[in-house]
């Protein structure tokens, strides 16, 4: 069973559709102890850093995730789920994180249009199993204003060039992390949950 955290932001329900399809049972929950029995966990994720942040400590599920993390089970962030992995953030105040990865998560530099918002495709650095299956050069499809400034870069599998290099999916024992939504991302996205699903 894979559980999608529910903590009040982002399209859960497309993104159980998707794994689903891809042949794995899946259940959307703010239930910090389904969290932790889960055989694999997404964190998905739209909005800001802090309410979030704000949301996962109030019901509990803070600590959930890092207790996944503990029990070495897979877990996936993804877009804004990806950023709440990070120490910190600097999204409309500085604001502590999970602490899982290591680094901070920054602005986008001023110099290119804010949100990044549509495909744009991955440049592969790392190999890792999330991307079991994607191509180099595959198109992913993006909505951001932030990114991830990783203080460990081989932690980093595959980056997309957006006025800077931004990590597009960073890797750490098992836990992975995509900055892109692999929902919206077409058969190429699919291949990330398919992937994901398989890992034992």
């Amino acid at each position: 069973m894979i559980a999608i955290i529910d903590y009040g932001m982002g399209n859960l329900t497309s993104v159980k559709r998707a794994v689903e399809s891809q042949g794995f049972q899946a259940v959307i929950t703010d239930k910090p102890e389904l969290v932790i029995s889960a055989h694999k966990v997404i964190l998905p994720g739209v909005g800001a850093f802090p309410d979030a942040m704000d949301a996962l400590e109030q019901k509990g599920l803070a600590a959930a995730i890092r207790e996944t993390v503990n029990r070495e089970r897979p877990l996936l962030g993804i877009c804004l789920g990806m950023q709440l992995l990070f120490d910190r953030s600097t999204e409309v105040e500085t604001r502590a994180g999970l602490g899982i990865l290591s680094g901070e998560i920054q602005r986008l530099p001023g110099h290119v249009k804010i949100p990044h918002m549509g495909w744009n495709s991955l440049d592969m650095v790392r190999r890792c199993p999330i991307l079991d299956g994607t191509r180099e050069g595959s198109y992913m499809y993006f909505v951001h204003s932030y990114y991830a400034k990783v203080v460990r870069e081989h932690t980093v599998c595959a980056v997309c060039d957006y006025g800077v290099k931004v990590p597009a999916v960073v890797y750490g024992g098992r836990v992975f992390a995509v900055q892109f939504h692999p929902e919206k991302s077409g058969d190429n996205g699919l291949q990330i949950y398919k992937s994901f699903g398989e890992m034992i």
